[in-house]
């Protein structure tokens, strides 16, 4: 039997993906650094038959991420986004399976989830759209941590 491990999650939050690719590269505001588990660059590099230095570079101090997805030079967007739409969707990093969401411990080690307020697609309102996220994501989302990380072994 496997325990239950403790987290907390935003309540009465809504989401639903808008396809403005705001997560898939920099804005005026912000730079993104797309981190991946050494299992998300071989997974991709498998799925698109690259080397893993053709669209991403090393990278340390961000254990247990090893490496930084590179961008487009001249956009500051995700190497994979093509007209708006990620071409690896399904190969996609543990980081953009995550997102808007990002997974953090706090001073008791309890996992934590947080929301980006970035994000046009979350929002507080059933009627702004969207479904509404519970424990079960929220659960699953923290398995597919646990798996992945374990998978780079952390």
């Amino acid at each position: 039997m496997i325990a239950k491990v403790p987290f907390t999650y935003p309540k009465n939050v809504c989401f639903e993906c808008s396809g403005c690719g705001l997560c898939c590269g920099d804005t005026q505001t912000r730079n993104r650094h797309v981190l991946l588990l050494r299992p998300d660059a071989e997974r991709i590099a498998a799925h698109t038959s690259r080397l893993i230095s053709s669209f991403a570079y090393e990278v340390s101090g961000s254990e247990p991420y090893v490496f930084e997805l590179r961008k487009d030079s001249a956009t500051g967007m995700c190497f994979f986004l093509k007209d708006n739409r990620c071409t690896i969707y399904a190969q996609r990093p543990l980081i953009c399976r995550f997102y808007p969401f990002e997974l953090a411990k706090d001073e008791n080690g309890a996992f934590v989830f947080r929301e980006t307020s970035e994000c046009p697609g979350i929002s507080r309102s059933k009627s702004k759209g969207g479904k509404r996220l519970s424990e079960p994501f929220f659960a699953e989302l923290l398995a597919l941590a646990r798996d992945e990380l374990g998978k780079a072994g952390f």
